[in-house]
């Protein structure tokens, strides 16, 4: 339930003129860019949230629109966005941790980390090996397109699931393909990587929170589970135009419990700042050895020769420059996180809006990333 959605190609579009031998951020264009996110907001997307950051300029942050439609209460900094996949490079932060500690090789098969009867249940896996979960070249189905877990989900919204009943569609089905011999982007690979850290470390939520979470003080994220996922937090309401009316239905019940049964793949909220944080910590080496993070854009490649994915980064070419990080969509929410090497930027953009179905909405805002093209590029 994550792809790549609009906002995202807008970020790939403006991120190389942003930061463009500028040493801060013109007001002009930071109002310029204000405006045309407003303008999206008047065309119906509930909130627009963004935060920049490069070593010229520092912190960026700017958000429009609304956290929850119905009190009209507004957007601000302080909100917490639904990361959705982007949790996926958390994931894989943990898992090259134990990496680091000896826990674990990367090319250990993963039914050395899982009990018994419960490998055997699961297609290849005497021949999968962790590096290839990590990069999504298991040859593992995926769990969350299966019409009947995609029926009980909507036939039961606000039921929170197990990872093990998540993964009941793969059990005891047929492998894709020979495991390593291509890429295919699956959300199972990472639902099993957290059930191999929850072997290694007894919890992988709490072991995310000590070793990311804790060690670069990110106040603003949090990992949903089933046990805390109804607390109050400042997480904002998230929405979908279900009846293709133009107008977005309040769908917080379900993304939040579909957010909380998920493990690896997804799970993870935070504010736009700890985002952008997180990959600057990444980047900088406070969280995993320079090699290690070598390790991590050691890239895989689709059927036409791009570079496609590492171990839990994306690569994305953006013709002027290029880009890794990911994005992530779901049934009310989407974002993108990106860091551009060339240009030391950090760019993190996210909306509680569905950015996975076409809607009328999505619709109007396909020229979202030409205006903000122009508004930045104008004198």
């Amino acid at each position: 339930m994550k792809t790549v959605s609009i906002i995202g190609v807008l970020l790939f579009s403006f991120s190389g003129s942003l930061f463009s031998q500028e040493s801060s951020m013109p007001s002009a264009k930071a109002q310029a860019v204000q405006e045309v996110l407003k303008k999206h907001i008047e065309l119906g997307i509930p909130g627009l949230a963004i935060t920049v950051y490069s070593a010229q300029t520092g912190f960026w942050s700017h958000t429009e629109g609304w956290a929850n439609l119905e009190n009209k209460t507004p957007l601000t900094s302080e909100h917490l966005f639904y990361l959705q996949s982007t949790s996926k490079t958390y994931m894989a932060v943990a898992i090259l941790k134990l990496y680091e500690m000896g826990k674990l090789d990367l090319d250990d098969l993963i039914s050395k980390y899982l009990p018994p009867e419960r490998a055997k249940s699961i297609p290849g896996s005497n021949k999968i090996s962790i590096r290839m979960l990590l990069n999504h070249t298991s040859g593992l189905p995926e769990y969350n397109s299966d019409p009947i877990l995609v029926s009980r989900i909507l036939h039961h919204p606000l039921e929170t699931l197990s990872v093990w009943e998540l993964l009941q569609p793969v059990l005891n089905k047929e492998l894709e393909f020979e495991p390593g011999s291509r890429y295919r982007y699956r959300n199972t690979n990472y639902t099993l990587l957290s059930l191999i850290a929850d072997t290694l470390t007894g919890d992988h939520v709490a072991f995310v929170q000590k070793e990311i979470i804790e060690t670069l003080g990110l106040t603003g994220t949090r990992y949903l589970t089933r046990a805390n996922y109804q607390e109050p937090i400042p997480l904002v309401d998230a929405y979908w135009d279900v009846l293709l009316e133009s107008k977005p239905t309040n769908v917080s019940g379900i993304q939040r419990a579909n957010v909380a049964s998920m493990k690896g793949d997804d799970g993870l909220v935070a504010s736009t700042m700890d985002a952008v944080r997180f990959m600057k910590g990444l980047v900088e080496g406070k969280l995993l050895k320079p090699e290690t993070l070598a390790l991590m854009q050691q890239w895989v490649h689709d059927e036409e020769g791009k570079k496609k994915y590492g171990l839990g980064l994306a690569y994305y070419d953006l013709d002027i420059t290029y880009a890794i990080g990911h994005s992530g969509g779901g049934i009310g929410a989407g974002c993108v996180l990106l860091y551009l090497p060339e240009l030391q930027a950090i760019v993190f953009m996210a909306t509680n809006f569905n950015t996975m179905m076409e809607s009328p909405i999505r619709k109007k805002a396909e020229q979202l990333e030409m205006e903000v093209l122009l508004a930045l590029f104008s004198e």
